[in-house]
C-alpha cells in the first residue's frame, strides 16, 4: 500500500505540529532540515520513531497539543523500564471511539446487543476503549473489568449477554468454566471481540466451538490510539484497518526497507490525524503483512494479516534462532494436544534446554505423544526439546494473558 496523496497532506499536518511543540520527533525533523514531504520516497526518508524514543520523553514529553486541550492520558502496559504515557486530546478520543464502533459494525454487532467488556480498565487502554466504542454504538454496555469469574458468568447469564470482549486467555478460561458447570444453555452469547494478544488457530477454533459464537480479532496499540484500528470481518480473510486514521506500511526489520504488499515483515504505523501524541513511523515490532487486493465483504479498506509474533519474541537456544510462533505452528499439528502450551527455557548442566508443555487427554499415550513432537521439533527447527505431556486442564489459564514463554536463563 503506497502513501497517496491525501494521506502525504494529512501526515504533513502532523509533521507541522511535532515541529511546532518541538517534541523528540519535531526535533529530529528539525535537525534533519524536514518541514514537509512530497512523495511517497520522501515519505520512506522520515526517520522512524522507537518504543525506547517515548519513554525518553517520560512524563509528558510526547505532548504536542496544548495542555488546555488534553483530556486523558493513557499508559502502555509494559512491565519493564519507564511507562509510556500518551496524551488525548477530546477529538483523539472521539476519532477512537468511531474507529472501534466501525469494528463493531463490521463484527455484525449492533445498538440491540449487550456487550460484556472483560479487560482492564484505568491507565491501560482496553476497558475503556471498548466501552467508548460500544457506547457511540449505541449498545449496551456492562463494564465488568478483569477477574472475579463468578461475577462475570452471573452477569452473563443474568443480563443476557450477547457479545463478550476479552483477551483469548480469559475467554478460553471462560468457555471451560461454561462447560464445566454445565451453562451453556443460560448462555446467550452469539459474538466474541477478541484482542490484546496472539492466538493461534486451534485455541481459536476451541473457543468458538466450546461457546457456539463467532469469533473477531481486534487490533491495537496504546501508543496508536489502542485497540481498535482494526477487526477481521465475517470472511475472516485479514482485519481491516481504518486508512483514513492510519498509515500502515510493512518493513523488512533487518534492512527497514519497505516490502511488497503480501510479505511479511514489521508492521510500521504513522497518525494520520491525532493531535494529542501524534507518532510517525512507529515501529510495533508486530510481525505481519499487508494482504493484496480487495476483500470479498466489498468494504474498500485495506487488510493486515494476523499477528504472527514480535521481532523481540525471537530466543537462541542452542545457536538456533527460534520464534514462539513455529513451536505453536507444530504443536497446531497434532490434533490429540490442546491449545494451551508453555515454554520453559533454562540452563542446565552449562547448557540451554527448551522444556515444552502440552496438555492432552487422558486417552492417549503421553511418552509416544512426547516423542512425536519433540522429534517433529528437531526436523523443522534444528534441536530436539524436552516435552513434557500433561492431562487438560493443568497448565495455568490467566484472567488477562497468558505467559507462555518463560527464560529461566535470566531469572
Amino acid at each position: 500500500m503506497q502513501i497517496s496523496e491525501e494521506q502525504i497532506k494529512l501526515v504533513n499536518n502532523q509533521i507541522n505540529a511535532l515541529v511546532s511543540a518541538g517534541s523528540f520527533y519535531g526535533k529530529k525533523l528539525k535537525e534533519a532540515g524536514i518541514s514537509e514531504i512530497k512523495s511517497a520516497g520522501d515519505f520512506e526518508n522520515l526517520p522512524f520513531s522507537e518504543k525506547l524514543d517515548l519513554r525518553e520523553a517520560y512524563p509528558l514529553g510526547l505532548m504536542t497539543a496544548p495542555e488546555n486541550k488534553i483530556v486523558r492520558i493513557h499508559s502502555s502496559s509494559g512491565t519493564t523500564g519507564l511507562p509510556v504515557i500518551i496524551p488525548y486530546t477530546a477529538k483523539d478520543v472521539d476519532d477512537w471511539g468511531e474507529m472501534f464502533k466501525r469494528c463493531y459494525e463490521v463484527a455484525g454487532i449492533t445498538n440491540l446487543d449487550r456487550i460484556q467488556i472483560t479487560p482492564g480498565y484505568g491507565l491501560w487502554t482496553a476497558g475503556i476503549g471498548f466501552q467508548n466504542g460500544a457506547e457511540k454504538l449505541g449498545a449496551m454496555v456492562i463494564p465488568m473489568g478483569p477477574g472475579n469469574t463468578e461475577k462475570q458468568l452471573q452477569m452473563m447469564q443474568d443480563m443476557k449477554t450477547t457479545v463478550i470482549c476479552a483477551t483469548s486467555s480469559y475467554a478460553l478460561l471462560l468457555a471451560e468454566e461454561i462447560e464445566k458447570r454445565g451453562i451453556k444453555n443460560n448462555i446467550r452469547l452469539k459474538k466474541g471481540v477478541i484482542g490484546s494478544e496472539r492466538w493461534g488457530e486451534k485455541m481459536r477454533n476451541r473457543i468458538s466451538e466450546s461457546l457456539g459464537i463467532e469469533l473477531y480479532d481486534i487490533y491495537g496499540l496504546t501508543e496508536i490510539y489502542g485497540p481498535g484500528i482494526g477487526i477481521n470481518c465475517e470472511h475472516n480473510t485479514g482485519m481491516h484497518y481504518w486508512d483514513d486514521y492510519i498509515y500502515i506500511e510493512i518493513i523488512d526489520p533487518v534492512t527497514l526497507k519497505p516490502v511488497s504488499d503480501g510479505e511479511w515483515g514489521e508492521i510500521v504505523i504513522t497518525t494520520l490525524v491525532k493531535e494529542g501524541a501524534p507518532l510517525i513511523r512507529y515501529r510495533t515490532h508486530d510481525l505481519s503483512r499487508i494482504i493484496p487486493g480487495e476483500c470479498h465483504c466489498g468494504r474498500k479498506y485495506p487488510r493486515l494479516d494476523t499477528i504472527k509474533g514480535r521481532t523481540d519474541d525471537m530466543i537462541k537456544i542452542k545457536g538456533v534462532n527460534v520464534f514462539p510462533s513455529q513451536i505453536e505452528e507444530i504443536l497446531q499439528t497434532f490434533p490429540e494436544v490442546s491449545s494451551e502450551y508453555q515454554i520453559r527455557i533454562s540452563h542446565l548442566d552449562r547448557k540451554d534446554t527448551m522444556r515444552i508443555y502440552v496438555e492432552t487427554n487422558g486417552h492417549v499415550d503421553f511418552l509416544n505423544l512426547a516423542d512425536r513432537i519433540a522429534t517433529t521439533v528437531k526436523s523443522k527447527i534444528g534441536f530436539t526439546p524436552l516435552v513434557k505431556v500433561v492431562e487438560i486442564g493443568l497448565l495455568p489459564r490467566s484472567e488477562k494473558k497468558t505467559k507462555r514463554v518463560i527464560d529461566e536463563r535470566f531469572e
